[in-house]
Order: C-alpha cells, then sequence, then structure tokens
C-alpha cells in the first residue's frame, strides 16, 4: 500500500479556510471540501470516503484548539499513517509557532510554516517530522534577528557556523561541525547548554469503574514517561525502571509499550525496564505504557482489599434515603497512601518529585526528607466529586457537606464537590442532598386543596366542607397515607443519580509502583558530553483521574 499526500488544508474556529497546502495534485476547492464534510452526521469520523468527487478522494480530518486540519489522498494510503502525519504536524507546528496553537499565529508565521510543510512532506511522501531535525532544517528568526533587522553583521542567525552554539531555534550550523557530529534524525546538531540537565516525568492516568458494591470491575493507568534532556553533546543514556517486585516482574506490568524511535528495541527485549537511548534536545514522549490493575490470579479478578488496587480514596453512594426516598448520600473515604519510595542516582543532584528543586543528595526522592508532594510524603489535590443528575431533577434544595464546597449546576444536571488540598486528611465525608422532582407533584397538592393551577377554584371539591358524617375511619386514612409514601417514593426513585464518578491528582505516587531506579551516562558511547560532567537530574511522579474513578449505583 503505497499512496500519497496530495493536499493539507487548515481551517479556523468558525471554519475559515487559512491555509491550503498542495503537494502532489490540484487542490480541490477548501469551501466545497469542507461542505462534503460537515455533510456527514455527528459525531464525524476521523476518516471519510467521498465517492462523489473524480477521483474519489479519501479524507481525513483532526480536530485541535478548536482549528480543523484535512489530508486528502485519491490513492489507497495506510490510514494510520495520514493520522498520525496530521498528529505530528500538530506537534511541530506547536513547538516552533508556539501553543496553544492559534489561528493567527499561524497566519503570521505562514513563511516558517511553509517551510516546515515542505520538509515534512516531500511530492506526497512523509519524510522529515522530528523537531529537533527540522530545526536544522528550517531557519527561523529569533529575536536577535527580528531586532537586528536586515543588519548584515556576523551576530545575525544563519551567518556565522559558530552560531549554533547560541542554542537559538532554527539556526543553522556549519558543515564541518555537523561532520563531527551522528546524524540522528531526532538530535539537532552541535547543541550546546550552559547548565546540563536530566529530566524524567512519570504520569499515569487512572480508569477505573466500580460496582455499587464498591467491587472493581475494571481498573487500568495509561502511562507515559515524559523526559526533558538539556545537555551538551549527544549523550547516551540508560534509564532503568523496576516495580515493588522487582524488575523481573516489569514486563508483565507495563503491557502494550510503545517508545520514542531513539530507544534501542534490542536492549528493551534482552533487559525488560533498561532503556537506552540517546535523547533528542528538549522535552518528548520516551515510551508509553499500560497497566491493568486487577490482573487475573486463577480465574478471579482482585477485590479493593487486594493489594493489585491501591486507591488514595474510595467512594459508596446510597440512595433513596428518608421518608419520601427523596434523599442521596455520596460517602467518600481518603486513605493514606506510601510513595515510591527513593531511587538510585549516580551523577550529581537531584530534583524533588513535585514542585521544588533542590541539590544534593543519593537520589530523586532522597532529596529534602519528607517534603510534602514528593515520593516519600505523597499530596492528594484537586479532588473533586461530581454526580449527574436525571433529567427530571428540577432542583436540589438542600445540600450538606461535611468538607469542602458544592457547586450545583442546574443546566448540566450535575453537582460537583470540591475538596480543598487542606481538607484531604484521612478519615470520611459526607455529602447529603434532596431532590426535588418535576412541576406535576406539586400539582397534585394545588388541586387536593381546591385550587387549579390555572388560579381557578373548584367549589366541588369539598376541601374545606365539613363532612355531614363528622368522623372517618383512623385505619382507612392511614392506608391513605401509606399509600402516599409509597407512590413519592416509586417518584422520587427515578430522580436518584445512577452513578459518581472522582477526579484527583497525587504527586510522588503511582497506582502501578513502577518507579525510576537509575539514570545513567554511558561515558564509551556518549560524545562531546566533556569529562567529568555530572548533569544535574530529577524525577517527578504524578496520578491524574479526571473523572476516572467510578461508581455504579
Amino acid at each position: 500500500m503505497s499512496g500519497s499526500i496530495e493536499v493539507l488544508y487548515i481551517y479556523d474556529e468558525h471554519h475559515r479556510p487559512i491555509l491550503t497546502h498542495a503537494y502532489t495534485s490540484r487542490p480541490l476547492p477548501a469551501a466545497q471540501l469542507l461542505s462534503l464534510y460537515l455533510a456527514h452526521p455527528l459525531p464525524r469520523p476521523n476518516f471519510v470516503y467521498l465517492p462523489n468527487l473524480s477521483p474519489p478522494t479519501l479524507l481525513f480530518s483532526l480536530c485541535h484548539a478548536n482549528l480543523l486540519f484535512f489530508l486528502t489522498s485519491s490513492s489507497e494510503i495506510e490510514p494510520l499513517l495520514a493520522l498520525e502525519f496530521l498528529h505530528r504536524i500538530v506537534d511541530v507546528l506547536e513547538d516552533f509557532v508556539g501553543s496553544p496553537l492559534l489561528a493567527h499565529k499561524i497566519e503570521a508565521s505562514y513563511d516558517v510554516v511553509a517551510q516546515l510543510l515542505n520538509e515534512m512532506c516531500d511530492a506526497g511522501a512523509i519524510s522529515t517530522t522530528e523537531p529537533n531535525a527540522l530545526r536544522d532544517l528550517v531557519e527561523v528568526e529569533g529575536w536577535l534577528g527580528k531586532l537586528l533587522g536586515g543588519i548584515n553583521i556576523p551576530g545575525k542567525p544563519g551567518l556565522s557556523g559558530n552560531t549554533s552554539a547560541t542554542n537559538m531555534p532554527g539556526i543553522s550550523s556549519s558543515g564541518s561541525s555537523a561532520a563531527n557530529t551522528p546524524a540522528l534524525p531526532w538530535r539537532r546538531a552541535n547543541v550546546r547548554h550552559t547548565s546540563n540537565e536530566l529530566y524524567v516525568d512519570l504520569v499515569e492516568t487512572l480508569s477505573v469503574t466500580l460496582a455499587p458494591s464498591g467491587r472493581p470491575l475494571a481498573a487500568f493507568a495509561n502511562g507515559t514517561i515524559a523526559f526533558t534532556s538539556k545537555i551538551s553533546g549527544v549523550p547516551d543514556l540508560l534509564l532503568s525502571l523496576s516495580t515493588p517486585s522487582g524488575k523481573q516482574n516489569l514486563n508483565s506490568v507495563m503491557e502494550l509499550p510503545v517508545f520514542h524511535p531513539c530507544v534501542r528495541l534490542a536492549k528493551w527485549r534482552e533487559n525488560p525496564g533498561e532503556l537506552s537511548f540517546v535523547p533528542p534536545d528538549g522535552r518528548f514522549v520516551l515510551a508509553g505504557y499500560e497497566v491493568d490493575l486487577l490482573p487475573f490470579q486463577n480465574g478471579i479478578i482482585g477485590s479493593t482489599k487486594s493489594p493489585n488496587l491501591k486507591l488514595p480514596v474510595s467512594i459508596e453512594v446510597k440512595t433513596s434515603l428518608g421518608a419520601t426516598g427523596s434523599e442521596f448520600e455520596v460517602r467518600l473515604f481518603i486513605t493514606k497512601i506510601s510513595g515510591q519510595g527513593n531511587s538510585s542516582i549516580s551523577g550529581s543532584g537531584s530534583r524533588s518529585n513535585s514542585h521544588g528543586i533542590g541539590r544534593g543528595g543519593s537520589g530523586f526522592a532522597a532529596l529534602g526528607g519528607s517534603t510534602i508532594g514528593t515520593s516519600t510524603v505523597p499530596t492528594l489535590e484537586d479532588l473533586v466529586v461530581s454526580v449527574p443528575l436525571p433529567t427530571d431533577v428540577r432542583n436540589l434544595p438542600e445540600i450538606r457537606a461535611s468538607r469542602g464546597d458544592t457547586i450545583y449546576n442546574p443546566g448540566a444536571r450535575q453537582i460537583d464537590w470540591h475538596i480543598p488540598a487542606k481538607d484531604t486528611v484521612a478519615g470520611g465525608a459526607i455529602l447529603r442532598c434532596t431532590v426535588v422532582g418535576p412541576l406535576s407533584e406539586a400539582e397534585e397538592d394545588f388541586e387536593g386543596s381546591g385550587f387549579k393551577l390555572d388560579g381557578s377554584y373548584d367549589d366541588d371539591e369539598g376541601t374545606y366542607q365539613a363532612p355531614e358524617k363528622s368522623i372517618v375511619a383512623t385505619a382507612s386514612t392511614d392506608d391513605q397515607g401509606v399509600l402516599k409514601d409509597s407512590r413519592k417514593i416509586a417518584q422520587h426513585k427515578i430522580l436518584m443519580p445512577s452513578s459518581a464518578n472522582v477526579s484527583f491528582s497525587v504527586k510522588g505516587w503511582l497506582p502501578s509502583g513502577i518507579k525510576v531506579e537509575s539514570l545513567q551516562i554511558d561515558a564509551r558511547k556518549s560524545r562531546g558530553v566533556g569529562e567529568g560532567v555530572k548533569p544535574y537530574k530529577g524525577v517527578k511522579y504524578l496520578t491524574i483521574s479526571r473523572g476516572g474513578v467510578e461508581i455504579r449505583c
């Protein structure tokens, strides 16, 4: 399957075309292509076949930051290749033009954007997509060049072979200096930094589903290893990972791993947990993985009491409470969790696992002792419990929370319970709410007294007239009361929430237990790093749940 990319289109937030870049064929009018795309019903797929065009065309789309990106091809092409190329275009434009990616930034930097698109795809064939390689190919005028204007002096970018030492983006290096550097498509040539630093960020996103009893039905964590390299020359690094049960089980814990092209896959297959690579300059995603937090053991999924699933919060929802079943209660339990522990790092300096940066110490987590937010003392932040409500709920007249603040949004049919970081101490918290249904319930009460909602009065109701025989049987009254309460309970039952989800972030802790053991520089394989250079190293662990912990009611 050898297809080619023909045209790239970019539309702004108002669907106005701001860029059309043709590679191999005469482009179709942007307005006509947009109308064909919008003709498809929502939700529109990222891959649309347009058979009515001549020739029939494949349309690939991507929405990012309110911008709409199109790619077209009239020949058979691998869909994942075209979609990945769209994502690479977005990443490169954000790197060169600036993030967030806005329409006016693209229009103001069209000269740079055109160069980038030409280098990334040549005659419809995808070529260079690495930002570091593009910086050696595309000339971007920096602030110094804009200040000097058109003055032809050695200090202007691109005029001198030594200007690459200034570490300004887009400055081309001379041929002689580039010849001494290995040809790595992901790393710029002749990189120089005044301070040598290496940072590792391990981020995991939780996705947990709980049964009404609290038993976990599914629990996954999607992990990302982000790496920041600010070191001169061409360093060859070795990053070692491990789990609480040892490095030998890492291959079974990290499922479906994906790596940056700089990672040597043979080294990983030989020794799972060891990442050997020459990093790009700057920040990039080194690897990604998935972890099943409830692995099958003897055909049985782990339970909440099993060591497989450790969460900083647990939630319980009770519905149909009160005399008429019009109340529900959310119980939140905050538990203390242990961090990732210390890591042994070779080299001088380390970084705290959260906000602070300091020097000294023998490991990432050992820095700062028991500083809050580190892997020694994890901190729970941004704790929010969201309870979606049925559409028939008219109001919540009574909301009581033992901690934090609540926000009820009638338009969104949801109540949010925010607990600040200062109140996220170990223990329980309760939210109790009363629901009110549609006006039909009130209509019955009004009509029972003889008054109608239209303002009229019915004399025949006899509500205020004394009966001819003054005593009504007590048993009959009790039966009517029980019948009325049971009817209200049934009516309120459909107003109860069916689920609740929890959002939070934890600094210094990962649910998978994966941690960084060491980060070393191979002096034999590295080039241009310098004798005795000991870079400043740091690691950070972060767990994020954006409504990822959900309990069914």
